[in-house]
């Protein structure tokens, strides 16, 4: 798991760098596909990449190209464009949620203050970017990176928090507490 921020300075981009900086952006893994032609093998890259401002938002996208820092970059730019809001009550998860992706299951439980993030690299990259703080999980069947990632990210977006279920319901939050 790589951390990358961007970078300053750049001449001529600096409105841009500063809009950049306030995304949290993790590398959860690089995959090399080689491809055998005449000459040889050519080799291509991809990159799952998970990008979160820490507050309530996060993506994930896949990058591909055939050099790494541009699979990188492809990928920050696509996760950029496809961030969804997520609830956070109390730096911890409204409640259990199970997300699935193909064979990975990921479980995500609340957590107390002071327990911080319980979770294997792939969810660990996905929960922090999206700004939770005390989380337990569990990942369940496939170990596979990528569908770990989709697969937490199908969690945060099957949460709800109390007053969106009582507003639903058409309750008082209290009867539903």
């Amino acid at each position: 798991m790589t951390v990358r921020s961007a970078g300053s300075g750049s001449r001529g981009e600096r409105g841009r760098d500063r809009e950049e900086s306030q995304f949290v952006e993790h590398v959860v893994k690089i995959y090399r596909v080689a491809k055998v032609v005449k000459g040889g093998r050519r080799f291509n890259f991809s990159a799952i990449v998970v990008v979160g401002d820490g507050n309530g938002r996060v993506g994930a996208a896949m990058g591909k190209a055939s050099e790494v820092p541009e699979a990188i970059r492809k990928a920050i730019d696509k996760a950029k464009r496809v961030m969804v809001t997520v609830p956070i009550v109390s730096t911890t998860v409204p409640h259990d949620v199970i997300g699935r992706n193909d064979a990975a299951r990921v479980l995500l439980k609340p957590a107390s203050l002071g327990t911080g993030v319980i979770a294997g690299a792939a969810v660990r990259a996905v929960v922090e970017a999206a700004g939770y703080q005390n989380v337990l999980s569990k990942s369940l069947g496939s170990n596979n990176a990528t569908n770990v990632v989709w697969a937490t990210i199908d969690a945060l977006q099957q949460l709800k928090t109390a007053e969106e279920v009582a507003a639903r319901r058409g309750l008082a939050v209290e009867a539903i507490l």
